[in-house]
Parts: C-alpha cells; structure tokens; sequence
C-alpha cells in the first residue's frame, strides 16, 4: 500500500487532528452501511422484509463521491448508493431499514412511503403545494428505479439544465433553481448495465452537448452471474469509451480509472474530475475497478454459484473495508483497537436504528390487529362451529409475529362472512371500511398532482374569435402561439428532431429559434430516448420543456423513461417529486407503415400517470399547451398530422385559451346515435354523418379530447341515455383505444343499461396501414364503414 494522501480538505481538514478526523468519520460511515447490507439480508432471508439489493463493496468510494457533492447538485443513480447516501447526511440507516420494511408512512421512509425497493431514494423537489423548493440551495437526489440504466437517460437532463440556466441570461435572476449553472449530475451505474443502450445514447449525447454529467461506474466484474467479458467490448467499459476521451479542440468526455479499494487515491481522482466539469461542463467518467460483492448480487441467490474459489477469496482480499483499515494502521493514522472499538459503535448503531424501524412499522399494524381482535370477540354467535371458527381466526391473526395489513382486512371479512347475521356485523363493517379508506391513502394515491397544481383544476377558457379574424393554417396558430409563449414565460424550452432551424417538420416553429434564440429552441440528435431523459432532468429542476417525438411511430424509441420514470413518480414519491414535460408528437391518419401510428392503447396503458390529449384542430392544441404549463402534471400531446394545413379562425386570446382535461366536447348535436371519437377521425365521422343526416338519422358526435384523463362528468352517459345507442370510433388496432372508451362508458359508468341495441366498435385494421392512399382507405375506419354500421345499428 504505497499510496500517500493529497486531497484537499475541508477548513476543519488542514490541521492533523481535523484530516485524522474526517478519515476516520468516512471509515465509520462505511462499516456503519456495511453493518446494514449484512442485518438487512439478513431481514430478508428471516422474513421480515421482501427482497433485498444492497451497496456492500462499494463504500469506499461512495463517501470519497459524497465529500464532492455540493448544494445544487443532484443526483440521479439506482440502488446500490445508500453509502452516499449516508455519507451525504440525506438519510439515516433507520430510514433504509423503514424503506426495506415497506414502511408506507412517509415519515419514516421519507423516500417512497414504502412503494420502492430498499435503496431506492429521493429527495423532495416541491412542497405541499406545488411550488419548486430551493434547489440550487440543497442536495438533491431524483427518485431511483430499479430498471438497469433508466437512470442514464434523466441524468443527461438534469446535467443539461445546468447549461440552461449558465447560457440563458433571463433565468439568472431565479438563483434558487441554479446558480449560474454551476451544479454537477452524479450518475451511478454498475458495470454490466454499461451494456445497456441507453448508457451509449447518454454518453454519446453528453459529450456532444458538453453537460455537467459526472458518471460513475461501479465494476464488480460481473452482471449477475455474467462476468465483464461477456458485457462488454475488451472488459472494460473505460477502454471502450477511448475514442469519447476529450482533447483539445473537440468535444467529448474526460475519462478516469480509479481502484475502489484506493481511498485516497478516489478522493484525489474525483476532486479532479470534478472540479473540472463543474467549471467547464465538460462531462466525465469515474470508471471504479476492483469493486467486490461481499453478499452476492441479491437475496435472491449465492454467488458461490458462479464465482470460483479462487474469486471469491480475492474479493474477500481486497475488500475495501479492509484495505482502508489496513492503510489506516500502516500509515499511523489510527491504531487497531481504536479501529476495533469504531467497528463495534458501528455494529450497535445500525442494530438499534434496525430496531426502531420494525417497531415503527409493526406499532400502526399492532393497533389494528389489536382492534380487530376485540371487535371479533365481541361478536354474539349462537353456532357453536362458527363460534369456534372465529376464535381460530382470532388466534391465527395473534399469533402471526410479522402482521401485514392485508392479514387484518382478510379477518375482517372472512368473520363478516362466517357470521353474516350477528348483531355485530355493522360494527365490523364500518371499521373495515374505515381500513378501506386508510389503505386507499397509502397504497393508492399521488398517480397524478392532487393539490392546487392539478391540471385538472385548470377551469376553461374558450378561444375569443373575432367575426372578421382570418382563416389560416392550423401550423400558423401554433406558430403565432409559440412565438407569443416564448416572450412571456422564461422557463418554457423546445427542442427535438428539426425543431430549431427549420422549425419542426410542419412549422410550429418556423423562424422562432431566430428570434428567441438557439438556447431556447433548438435541435436534437436522432436519438428519442434522451430527447426524453433532457426533457426529464429539465423538468425536475423546475424549466418546463416541450419535447418533441417527430412522429408518434417514434415514440416507442422514448417510451421507457416516460413509462417507468415520468409516469410513476409522483406515484413513487408520494407526491414529493413533480416532472411536468410535455411531449409534444403528431400522428394518425396518413399513408405508410410508419407514419400512420396511432397506437394509443399502447400509449394510454404505459403512461398511466401522464396524461394524454388528442386534440382535434391546433386552437385546441393551444388550450391543451395553456392547461399543461399551468399545472405540475406530465403529458403527451398528440396533434394531427393531417390537419397543420387546415384551415382555423385565429383567436386573439391565444394564450389564455384553456382546455379542461377529461371533459368531452360535444361537437355535433343528435337523437339517434352518439358516436365517440377524437383527432383525425372526427372528420371521417362528420362527412358520414352528414350522408346519415340526409337519410333521417342525427347522429350526435362527441370529441373525448383526452383519453387521460376520460370524460370524468360522464358527458358521454349522458347523450346515451338519449340516443340508447353509440359507438366508439378510432384508427388503433382492435382492442386498442375504442376498447378503453367502451370499458370506461359500458362498465365504469354504467352504459349497459341504457342501450337498445349492443355497442359497436370501429378500429382499424391489426396491421397497419400499406403506403398510398388505398392503403390508408382499406385500414383505417372510412366513411362508407362508419356509415353502414350505424345504418344497421338504427335498423336492429
């Protein structure tokens, strides 16, 4: 062990005794998280607990991270951090025992109120109310997932809103965002997810954009049971990575090769690395080696399964504990007992934290369990089996040590149902729904913003049109919008595939990036995935970009980050963590394989948790863009592909139009049939229904104009207890979109009982449609089907 010290300190650092302390607090941290991955497997392995990933090996490191990480700055890793975590004073070991636990109080696992994993941590970026905290004033840590290098995309964004707000003169002033964009992304990730493509698509982006993303690497050899050779191009990630190392003149990534085992030599690599990025925005990447897995990968298996002896005992070698102990001593820095008695303080600790997370967890369950008890010994029973039955029941629920909450709603009914007639039924009923209630709040809440951001609490304002406003193009209104919106609000962004210098495909922007300026508007590489992790990271720091996917076929290619990140997380963060992009893409009706999509129900069953807005006309549009950028939620725009060159009146209130979200138009009034539908179909809907007009048949027509959220008043049950008949019309795949409609009318409200005849849906074909026009007409809904089908529905 030759390596010496040369850090810089901290004031309290510069004397001996202050180095000597630091040293030795970092050393505590490390047993002390060390102390909790060994009692929190071993909590899985007895029961207590239900899966368990824990950060063992890579301690050393992670308090030499957390010394660097600075108020501003966030981060953006997945599970195996709770060492930075601890070493960065953002929680406490009986936090992680309370989140393994699934403790759904939020004030024991402040993280996730027990809806993530354990490790899975987050701070809070909005308070009660909605409003964005101080963040260029505290640590902050962007929720984690658990799918491999879901992470990468969103880190890109965070890092990519610090060169936001240094290169945008008009939002220094908001200095509790940014401070001149000084902060630094930290981005962990293990070594086998490098593989992933969203790791190359990130890397790749930043160092084109030259963001402050600082990337660090945990490699423990192996992804699982797959060693590093098998994952990754020469074994190593830093090695292939080469050709992005940053020279003068060029863009790029500064890369860095550490030993995870090394402490000084960590803390002196990354305060270089660091600094540098911090100052430049250059990104770089911390390529720790050596990292070893005490415990394996997980509680979900050995790995002496696939490691040879002869590994598993260079792990036990080299562990960094050790070897900081052993550096320590050597350099006199501290004696073994003193080290020994450091240990045995850290073992206690995490033994007592562990120990008031479970009788915190337990404490509410007992009270319920408790309750129930009494109740069900209360009840009078004339049947001596039945009788019997319920002191089992009682007993079984007593004598349970580990209680889950689904064990006492389950007694609860199974008593109910046993002894359906005793007096005491109604006692038990409203205690049980009472329990319905408490467990709604903690396990079913916080999917969209419930506070004053809703969008949902954005009232209506209509278009104001002047008798003599001019007929344009409907690209024309979302130009002349955009270009008002640009001037008046500071933190809203465009950016996507030739958004900025020809103005999108269809010229919604045309000509605005000149005016407003390439920070503001501008394009993106090909690459949809982090178009949507920029997106992501701008809009947790509190800008509100417009993403744009170029044609909704290509969304696929950014689905991930919005299903697994932008969907669930106000869900994950009980409502602590807001993320209102807005993604703005167009689709439907057009000719090809590839760019007539309209896939919604793919859509409007991954983004559960977004909302989704099919306008019909670009004023409609702009009312959706206006409700959007009022609220806190997130959300997919859809506009249609086929009508930027449709003729629209202007109005002349372009940015207070409001569109309320859930809320179904009626577009045309009728008495025979209610027909429901949205975007590019409404038109192939209203010429056939103006061929029924003529034969006698009033069709009344009804735009949805939001899937998510879905006619929430019950407009549409309400023209069907007049018609007695409809039928739900879109250009998805069977199944797709008109098969939601008709689940949330015929069950969720009711709409069975007012037909006179069954309801019908019209989708489109299974394939999609071929090239030309034919191929368009023969597999999407047309006027002569849409017009057949309601003939015979009238007739049945």
């Amino acid at each position: 062990m030759e390596q010496t010290v040369n850090m810089a300190y901290k004031e309290d650092m510069l004397s001996y005794d202050g180095f000597r302390n630091e040293v030795l607090n970092d050393y505590r941290i490390a047993l002390i998280s060390r102390e909790a991955s060994l009692l929190g497997r071993r909590e899985v392995l007895t029961g207590k607990a239900k899966f368990g990933i824990f950060g063992d090996g890579k301690e050393l490191a992670q308090v030499a991270m957390a010394k660097f990480f600075k108020a501003g700055d966030f981060r953006a890793g997945y599970y195996r951090d709770q060492t930075f975590m601890f070493a960065s004073g953002l929680a406490s070991v009986e936090q992680f025992f309370s989140q393994l636990y699934s403790d759904p109080d939020v004030k024991n696992d402040p993280f996730s109120a027990g809806r993530q994993m354990v490790s899975h941590f987050s701070t809070k970026n909005v308070d009660e109310n909605g409003n964005w905290l101080d963040l260029a004033n505290r640590k902050n840590v962007t929720s984690d997932m658990a799918p491999t290098a879901s992470q990468m995309p969103r880190a890109l964004g965070l890092a990519f809103a610090s060169k936001c707000f240094r290169n945008s003169p008009h939002l220094h002033r908001y200095d509790n965002l940014s401070h001149n964009g000084n902060e630094v992304c930290f981005c962990t990730i293990g070594d086998a997810s490098t593989s992933e493509g969203h790791f190359w698509e990130t890397v790749n982006a930043a160092g084109v954009l030259q963001v402050p993303l600082a990337i660090f690497v945990w490699d423990d050899g192996y992804g699982i049971s797959v060693p590093k050779s098998h994952q990754t191009t020469k074994g190593s990630i830093s090695t292939a990575l080469k050709g992005f190392q940053k020279i003068d003149g060029t863009n790029g990534i500064n890369i860095y090769k550490v030993k995870a085992w090394d402490y000084a030599g960590l803390c002196e690599v990354f305060e270089e690395g660091l600094t540098k990025t911090r100052e430049t925005h250059v990104p770089c990447v911390f390529h720790v080696e050596d990292v070893t897995q005490p415990q394996g990968h997980s509680t979900s298996g050995s790995h002496e399964r696939y490691k040879s002896p002869e590994r598993l005992q260079w792990e036990r070698e080299w562990d960094c504990i050790k070897k900081m102990k052993e550096w320590m001593i050597e350099n006199g820095i501290a004696s073994e007992e003193e080290l020994n008695v450091i240990a045995h303080e850290a073992k206690a600790s995490v033994r007592e934290s562990k120990t008031n997370a479970w009788e915190k967890y337990l404490a509410p369950i007992k009270a319920q369990v408790a309750q129930v008890i009494e109740l069900v010994k209360s009840m009078t029973i004339n049947d001596m089996q039945v009788y019997t039955y319920l002191q089992e029941l009682i007993t079984n629920l007593q004598n349970n040590p580990e209680h889950l909450r689904k064990d006492v709603m389950k007694t609860l009914v199974l008593a109910m149902d046993a002894a359906p007639s005793s007096p005491n039924i109604p006692a038990l009923k409203a205690y049980y729904d009472q329990l319905l209630t408490i467990n709604k709040k903690l396990y079913n809440t916080f999917l969209y913003n419930e506070g004053i951001k809703s969008a949902l609490r954005v009232s209506e304002t209509k278009p104001l049109t002047a008798f003599d406003a001019p007929s344009v193009n409907g690209y024309e209104i979302l130009n002349k919008y955009f270009d008002t919106l640009f001037s008046h609000n500071p933190f809203v962004f465009a950016f996507g595939e030739d958004v900025g210098m020809i103005g999108d495909v269809n010229q919604g922007f045309a000509g605005l990036q000149a005016k407003h300026g390439e920070n503001r508007i501008f394009d993106t590489g090909i690459r949809e995935l982090t178009i949507m992790g920029q997106a992501i990271g701008m809009a947790l720091r509190g800008l509100r970009p417009i993403a744009e996917i170029q044609y909704l076929d290509y969304l696929v290619y950014g689905l991930q980050p919005l299903t697994d990140d932008v969907a669930t997380l106000h869900f994950r963060t009980v409502g602590q963590q807001s993320c209102p992009v807005i993604i703005r893409t167009r689709g439907h009706r057009l000719e090809g394989i590839w760019h007539s999509g309209s896939p919604m129900g793919m859509i409007i069953n991954a983004l559960r948790g977004m909302y989704v807005c099919v306008p019909r006309n670009m004023v409609q549009a702009v009312g959706m863009y206006n409700t959007l950028l009022k609220s806190n939620d997130p959300a997919i725009v859809i506009e249609c592909l086929n009508g930027y060159r449709l003729k629209e009146k202007m109005p002349s209130n372009l940015l207070d139009i409001t569109i309320p979200l859930g809320v179904p138009e009626i577009i045309n009034e009728g008495d025979d049939i209610t027909i429901v539908s949205y975007g590019s179909t409404l038109r192939i809907i209203e010429e056939a229904s103006l061929r029924l007009e003529n034969e006698g048949i009033s069709c009344e027509i009804i735009d949805v104009q939001t899937l998510l959220p879905f006619d929430i008043h019950h407009i549409i049950l309400k023209s069907l207890k007049k018609t007695n008949r409809i039928v739900f019309i879109d250009e998805d795949v069977p199944g797709g979109a008109a098969a939601f409609m008709y689940n949330k009318v015929m069950e969720e409200q009711g709409g069975y009982q007012w037909l006179d005849v069954p309801a019908r849906t019209i989708t489109g074909m299974e394939h999609r449609p071929g090239y030309g026009s034919d191929g368009d007409y023969f597999s999407k809904p047309n006027a002569e089907i849409i017009t057949a089908t309601i003939r015979e529905m009238i007739n049945q």
